[in-house]
């Protein structure tokens, strides 16, 4: 039990290096984690030794080693977010009886990494793979939601495309939907990817309270008329709730 204490003061630092915008002295990191100098010397030497940080002598500074580098590439091999969120898809669809998403953002874009649905439903053009802008989709708006507006604003310099002549045409416009779906907790697209069909998602998130993916419910406007969608959204948003907890992360505030 003695080198419980050692192992959570590495993983402290590994922490605080990840979370920097680039590498810091060994002063900084004494003080942001309250150790003694000397002790977070000895602590960094031996990280280094096993390559998890790296010295910058010229600069007097220590950031991750390629050990970090190596755990991190082989967590994205691992796929987890796919693997934690596919049960919680399979049984959302057994809730609510339609087809169900994982959805992330790329860019400017929602990028659709798994999909559940029960059987007989028509195909979506919104499969694994397929990008589509996410100011547009449901779950790219409920993730831009719980973006700082300067990101937003980068993502967005130009104009806005459209599939079906709906959805938010400037950068005003698309703000003013991002609030409120930030307030409601869940976002909905009416159409703007589908004639008659419409979605609704929820958004999980990281350790950070960053957005780290959506889950999506899409069906045909018809089956769920406008009245009944925050019952709907109900279970979307447990499902991400239930997402963000397997993450180890937070939601924002």
């Amino acid at each position: 039990m003695s080198q419980v204490p050692a192992a959570r003061r590495a993983l402290a630092v590994l922490r605080l290096l990840a979370a920097a915008p680039g590498p810091l002295p060994a002063s900084a990191i004494a003080r942001s984690l309250g150790l003694p100098r000397s002790s977070t010397y000895h602590l960094l030497a031996a990280m280094a030794e096993d390559g998890f940080v790296t010295a910058i002598p010229e600069e007097h500074r220590w950031g991750l080693g390629v050990a970090a580098f190596e755990i991190g590439s082989a967590y994205l091999r691992h796929e987890p977010l796919e693997r934690l969120a596919r049960p919680l898809l399979r049984r959302l669809v057994d809730r609510v009886g339609e087809i169900v998403q994982l959805g992330v953002l790329h860019g400017a874009e929602t990028l659709y990494l798994l999909k559940e649905q029960p059987p007989g439903h028509p195909t979506l053009v919104t499969d694994v793979g397929v990008r589509m802008p996410a100011h547009l989709t449901a779950s790219g708006r409920s993730m831009l939601a719980h973006l700082p507006p300067a990101q937003v604003r980068a993502l967005f310099p130009g104009r806005f495309v459209d599939r079906t002549g709906r959805g938010p045409a400037s950068l005003r416009e698309l703000r003013r939907i991002l609030a409120e779906d930030a307030r409601r907790g869940w976002a909905v697209e009416d159409g703007h990817i589908t004639e008659g069909f419409a979605s609704i998602a929820a958004c999980a998130f990281d350790h950070t309270a960053h957005p780290t993916a959506a889950i999506t419910v899409t069906f045909r406007r018809a089956a769920h008329p406008p009245g009944t969608w925050p019952a709907l959204a109900s279970p979307i948003r447990d499902t991400a709730t239930a997402l963000t907890t397997r993450l180890a992360g937070r939601a924002p505030g």
